[in-house]
């Protein structure tokens, strides 16, 4: 059986943290940052972790290696 593929373009935006979860950047903190309060812009900051079932199915068909 030949090796599964990597979808590329959710291994850029998803990496794994050392027990397994799913961490990504936030979105909306791009441009336009002028409109939004200090206290959002640095909630944005932080990076976010998914919840266990969307990151079961993401493990298993977009990050198959993980």
């Amino acid at each position: 059986m030949p090796k599964m593929k990597t979808k590329k373009a959710a291994a850029k935006r998803f990496h794994l943290t050392g027990t397994g979860k799913v961490k990504y950047k936030k979105m909306n903190l791009r441009h336009i940052l002028t409109k939004r309060s200090p206290k959002r812009k640095m909630n944005l900051r932080h990076a976010g972790i998914l919840s266990e079932d969307s990151a079961a199915s993401l493990r298993k068909q977009l990050l198959p290696y993980g």
